[in-house]
């Protein structure tokens, strides 16, 4: 398959289809992508400020979901490559490098630099996957326009302009960490088991839009991942990269177990209860990462900062 067939697998509807069909391309589909925005909103904490919490943030946070995916389309060509690495990381590649680095752009030296010690594996930023980079990046943006909040707040200033930007931020970091809690996400068995297959799981490229489209829309109730996530009390996350990091990491210790379900017709029509149970887990586990992510940029956009004196 060429670069830009596994860029659509991965990231977005395949779009000479027409809109119908082309959702069931779409990373955990519209449905999951909704559920995992609108039930993070639904469960922060109180100290988190209304506009954030009410009716209306909660529609907006879900529609906003699967945006990112919206970007996917030939009719914007330069975004659709441009954005395309930023839905997934493969950490098989990922980990050639001694240590990620936590900025873009060294990582992006350090992939070319070790592309020179392994010619045989394709280690460009578009086969290995930006997903912790954006992620960071947007969250940063969220952190940033609360502090703004902050300050014209105290200021008692028109605040409805800042709260529009941060329930744009949190939606749009919304799809990232949904993103990273599909197993599929943070692998190169992305879309059918490739290379040594001891355990007879598909090679058919069917397993990634049943999985978390078909099967989603057709199994998963919103009551089911929301109870899930209010087992979890809300916390002020620590080091950010490293509790991100940790969090594909577990995903990606799932993917055989996704592989094995899928081969136990798990994902197919009604599936199994444990193909239920473990979906559910998936899109609470990105649910609660979600919403720890917004209360900790909340949290911490309180902390004192030394202005920026650089260029404009």
């Amino acid at each position: 398959m060429g670069k830009s067939g596994r860029w659509i697998l991965r990231c977005g509807a395949i779009v000479f289809l027409p809109v119908m069909l082309a959702e069931l391309g779409f990373a955990w589909g519209s449905d999951g992508h909704r559920m995992v925005n609108r039930i993070a909103a639904e469960t922060l904490p109180e100290d988190v400020p209304l506009f954030l919490r009410d009716a209306r943030a909660q529609e907006t946070m879900a529609y906003l979901g699967p945006e990112p995916d919206r970007w996917r389309n030939h009719a914007e060509p330069e975004l659709s490559v441009a954005q395309a690495p930023e839905h997934f990381l493969d950490l098989e590649y990922a980990d050639v490098l001694p240590e990620l680095p936590r900025r873009r752009y060294d990582y992006i030296r350090a992939l070319a630099f070790a592309q020179t010690k392994h010619p045989d594996l394709p280690l460009s930023v578009e086969k290995v996957g930006l997903q912790p980079y954006v992620t960071l990046e947007v969250w940063e943006r969220l952190k940033a326009a609360m502090r703004e909040y902050r300050t014209i707040v105290a200021a008692k200033g028109d605040t409805q302009p800042v709260e529009q930007a941060i329930v744009f931020y949190a939606g749009w970091l919304g799809h990232y960490v949904a993103d990273g809690s599909q197993p599929l996400h943070t692998t190169i068995q992305y879309n059918g088991w490739t290379g040594p297959n001891p355990n007879g799981y598909t090679t058919e490229h069917t397993i990634h839009a049943q999985f978390e489209t078909v099967y989603v829309a057709a199994n998963v109730k919103p009551a089911d991942v929301e109870s899930l996530v209010r087992l979890a009390k809300p916390r002020v996350l620590g080091d950010i990269w490293t509790e991100y990091m940790a969090y594909l990491r577990h995903s990606n210790s799932l993917v055989d177990r996704t592989y094995a379900i899928d081969k136990a017709g798990g994902f197919t029509g009604g599936g199994t209860p444990e193909a239920k149970q473990f979906t559910d887990e998936r899109l609470a586990a990105g649910a609660v990462e979600l919403r720890d992510l917004i209360y900790t940029a909340w949290v911490r956009s309180a902390d004192p900062v030394e202005q920026f004196k650089g260029p404009s």
